[in-house]
């Protein structure tokens, strides 16, 4: 079976992205970073999508990029709240031609949430196992249409990635792989994701998208949570999938979406476009 390498956050196009790659029959091979963000915990998500959708492994890469800073996922800098509006009929992001209607910044400079080199410094750990494992095709969710305007997002940056990692990789110097960067969510809409990761029946309970999310308080905690009507779980007599579920419940009876950045508001509006409820505000 042929290796495919997917970049793996948690959030709804990563998890989607999976999904698209299993099903275009690839034994898939997820990695995560934890890299110093503020959304952490989005690499539990990640970690249960992972096995949900049978990834041949799951490696998540620990390094800091808060010793660099630069941005408001990996410093104090306040994650910007209500900045986005529906575009008007026909407009379209400056930085991309597009055919769609999109969700834009209410101004068009690139937001504070943009992380410094991200995605290079992503593709490149890729591209490292992608070598030793001999895979030819890395996936990355970027998409180009509901999105923040982040540079390392565009078509022409993914085909320079793509022409750098047959330029500078031995294996691909010698002819026994040719690399592809591939980005099937490029010029979908958050709704159109939604759909097809739906169709390839992702659940979308077990994702995360906010960038700031909020710790409920201890008494929320115990009211939301299994001891409150005296049902705590024995986790030695659980089945796998009941412990996964009493895991997903107790993650949510601690933390809860902010429901006002960028990334949760981009959400529920693919979810709206899509009619479809979100599993993840059950």
């Amino acid at each position: 079976m042929k290796k495919g390498l997917v970049l793996l956050s948690g959030g709804v196009d990563s998890a989607t992205t999976m999904a698209i790659a299993r099903s275009g029959g690839y034994s898939v091979y997820a990695l995560s970073f934890n890299y110093g963000q503020r959304h952490a915990i989005e690499l539990e998500a990640a970690k249960r999508v992972a096995r949900q959708l049978g990834a041949a492994q799951h490696l998540v890469i620990d390094f800091n990029l808060r010793e660099i800073g630069g941005s408001a996922l990996t410093s104090s800098i306040d994650v910007p709240k209500d900045t986005i509006r529906n575009a008007e009929p026909g407009t379209q992001n400056p930085e991309f031609s597009t055919d769609q209607s999109v969700i834009c910044n209410q101004n068009s400079a690139i937001p504070v949430t943009y992380v410094p080199a991200r995605n290079t410094i992503f593709l490149s750990f890729a591209l490292g196992w992608a070598e030793v494992l001999k895979a030819a095709d890395i996936f990355i969710g970027a998409n180009a249409v509901d999105y923040s305007g982040y540079p390392d997002c565009r078509p022409e940056y993914l085909k320079a990635f793509e022409d750098m990692a047959n330029l500078a990789t031995k294996v691909a110097v010698e002819g026994s792989v040719r690399f592809s960067i591939k980005a099937p969510l490029l010029q979908m809409t958050k709704g159109e994701i939604i759909r097809r990761g739906i169709s390839l029946g992702l659940d979308y309970g077990l994702t995360w998208s906010c960038y700031d999310p909020q710790e409920n308080s201890a008494k929320e905690q115990k009211s939301d949570s299994p001891e409150a009507d005296n049902k705590a779980p024995d986790r030695q007599t659980l089945s796998c999938e009941a412990l996964q579920a009493s895991e997903l419940h107790a993650f949510r009876a601690r933390y809860r979406p902010c429901g006002r950045c960028d990334s949760c508001i981009f959400r529920k509006k693919g979810f709206a476009e899509a009619g479809i409820h979100d599993p993840a505000l059950q």
